[in-house]
């Protein structure tokens, strides 16, 4: 049982760490390729912090969709699932509600640094990008 448990815990500790490495180099990525999007809105006058929000939007759609295809499968392996868990049900809200919510955390800081990142792209820069 213990072993069971730690097996478990270093396999979700090892999710959590994929899953910040991956929304952070999807949404590098993104901001790599939109570097004279960028430049050319911050040229015209965009705020940081407009250009933040729009990077941090796009990250959470992605995150949105990720939760709902998670979700989905989490109630389709709900049998598979319910034997590993002791002492919580397999519907039980407030642990829906509180990993979808510690998920969106994580997946807002990976993709915070990308956004700070693309704040910071001068406009000449990005206009002789290419």
């Amino acid at each position: 049982m213990r072993l069971r448990r730690i097996l478990l815990g270093l396999i979700a500790a090892i999710a959590i760490v994929l899953t910040v490495v991956g929304v952070y180099g999807v949404m590098n990525y993104a901001v790599a390729q939109r570097t004279r999007e960028i430049g050319i809105r911050m040229a015209l006058g965009a705020q940081p912090g407009q250009v933040r929000s729009l990077i941090l939007k796009q990250g959470l759609v992605l995150s949105a969709v990720g939760l709902v295809i998670g979700v989905g499968a989490c109630f389709l392996f709900m049998r598979f699932i319910a034997s590993l868990l002791f002492g919580v049900s397999t519907t039980d809200p407030i642990i829906f509600i509180a990993v979808a919510l510690g998920l969106v955390i994580v997946s807002m800081t990976a993709c915070y640094i990308p956004a700070r990142k693309a704040t910071k792209v001068d406009p000449l820069i990005a206009l002789r990008y290419e």
